[in-house]
């Protein structure tokens, strides 16, 4: 229940930054890890974020976490991009890689395989389809996804 709280209010509160600046939030999660608690917010721009954004942001949302003061608990604030492999995680996501490559991998194998890779070429709120390299479709409930994110070749 705080995860979903901390979340939902740290988003109403980063967001006037974060529209300001025209940037996007692409992301918010309250997490804790190796005992030590953290509020990240991952942001992106056209063009891509830079360190400097990051710092901008994070002052400037740090100040307003102090002021609210809603979280009990003590944690560190981070502020970042989510980089190239980021997930698709919201329809804004998804709707911006269709026709791409894309990687997913599944919480259970589908004949004997956990991990596809293929052309992004429809998603809906319970679904996504992706074009395999033989040319056939696949749609794949996204409840069964575990990551799905752009795939790069280097």
């Amino acid at each position: 229940m705080a995860k979903k709280n901390y979340e939902s209010r740290a988003e109403q509160l980063i967001m006037p930054l974060i529209e300001e600046n025209n940037f996007e939030l692409v992301d918010m999660e309250w997490v804790k890890e190796a005992g030590t608690w953290y509020l990240r917010a991952y942001i992106d721009k056209e063009g891509g974020i830079t360190i400097n954004d990051c710092e901008k942001i994070s002052r400037a949302f740090s100040d307003l976490l102090d002021e609210e003061d809603f979280i009990s608990e003590n944690y560190i604030l981070e502020v970042s991009s989510l980089g190239l492999d980021r997930p698709l995680k919201k329809d804004k996501d998804f709707a911006r890689s269709i026709g791409k490559d894309v990687e997913i991998k599944l919480f259970k194998a589908v004949n004997k395989e956990k991990e596809f890779t293929g052309i992004l070429t429809a998603y809906d709120s319970d679904t996504v389809t992706i074009e395999l390299q033989d040319g056939q479709s696949m749609t794949i409930g996204r409840r069964d996804i575990a990551r799905i994110r752009l795939a790069f070749s280097f």
